[in-house]
């Protein structure tokens, strides 16, 4: 694939995670190929490092520090021999940033997750920001942040061939087994759960499974997939996190919410683009339609992960959820 390609499908992604656009277009200028990707995004990964070492307030020096997390984060997303590394720096980044900025925050890890909670003790739910194929905790800085500042606690994660942890384990399709390890790891009774691209279908199989999710909200995941139908570069990008082409296509017809939908109880909300087409993906309506309490959240200009439409879905959503999660609290209360 052409390099200038490959940025321009990135570039919306890369405001949803809130990088600098100007920096991102000067970062991608200079590309050749797509085997510099890797090295030019870790390098603007590594300048923030360096700012931070030279910053005046330890604020200054922990933004820089997150800043850095995603442009590491960012330098996996084309295959290049240093992506191992680059996830396990935009971890150390990620870490080093809440030290300074969020210093209450506590790493959470267990067989099949990494993350960090984040948020007041005391807070009325707690919600999972799970991440889809190919990113990771770092990337969702502006969702964990909306969160955050409608008093929620947030536990960001990589579960099975996510992150940090992409370099060790496989992509799978039982993700609530993920998610009750975690909701067992917080101690929680009750957790929301939001999903981004094949982190909605994750967190939509966890809601047909786990009665502890109280709701559950879905960014560009997917309904179903089909294999035959993908474009040779996402049948790649699944087969390296699969574990290889056959383990891939067991994984991709086994996604399918069909007969899972009409299972989640919890209220649902379903958010979707129009402008978001992948070959071989069933985008979410019919997900919506299927669960009983299923909404849908239509964007007609949104791209995948509807970065170039933040205002139309972000705020809503963290509404929604911090409200559909007081709900749930009242009505526990009242039973």
């Amino acid at each position: 694939m052409n390099i200038a390609d490959v940025a321009a499908e990135n570039l919306t992604r890369a405001a949803g995670a809130g990088l600098d656009l100007h920096e991102y277009h000067r970062v991608t200028a200079g590309l050749t190929s797509v085997d510099d990707w890797g090295p030019a995004f870790t390098t603007a990964a590594r300048q923030h490092l360096a700012r931070a070492e030279r910053a005046a307030t330890p604020i200054s020096a922990g933004e820089h520090c997150e800043t850095a997390a995603r442009w590491f984060h960012f330098a996996t997303l084309a295959p290049h021999p240093d992506q191992a590394s680059a996830a396990a720096e935009a971890d150390a980044a990620m870490g080093r940033a809440l030290e300074l900025l969020d210093p209450g925050a506590r790493r959470l890890e267990g067989p099949a997750f990494a993350g960090w909670l984040r948020g007041p003790a005391d807070a009325p739910a707690t919600v999972l920001v799970v991440p889809g194929l190919d990113s990771g905790k770092e990337e969702f800085h502006l969702v964990t942040s909306a969160l955050l500042r409608r008093g929620l606690a947030v536990f960001t994660m990589d579960g099975p061939g996510q992150g940090t942890l992409a370099a060790t384990t496989t992509i799978r399709p039982d993700y609530h087994e993920v998610i009750g390890q975690v909701v067992d790891a917080l101690g929680a009774d009750r957790v929301g759960l939001i999903g981004l691209s094949l982190g909605g279908y994750y967190v939509a199989e966890s809601a047909a499974h786990d009665p502890r999710v109280a709701a559950v909200a879905t960014v560009s995941g997917p309904f179903r997939l089909d294999w035959q139908a993908f474009p040779p570069p996402l049948q790649d990008l699944l087969a390296r996190r699969a574990g290889g082409p056959e383990a891939a296509r067991d994984f991709t017809a086994r996604v399918d919410l069909t007969d899972l939908a009409p299972r989640i109880a919890c209220p649902l909300l379903v958010v979707d683009g129009g402008r978001d087409v992948i070959p071989g993906v069933t985008n979410g309506e019919p997900l919506a339609r299927l669960a009983p309490r299923g909404d849908h959240l239509f964007v007609p200009h949104g791209e995948h992960l509807l970065g170039n439409a933040l205002a139309d879905w972000l705020p809503r959503t963290a509404d929604w959820i911090s409200a559909t999660l007081a709900d749930s609290q009242a009505a526990r209360r009242l039973s």
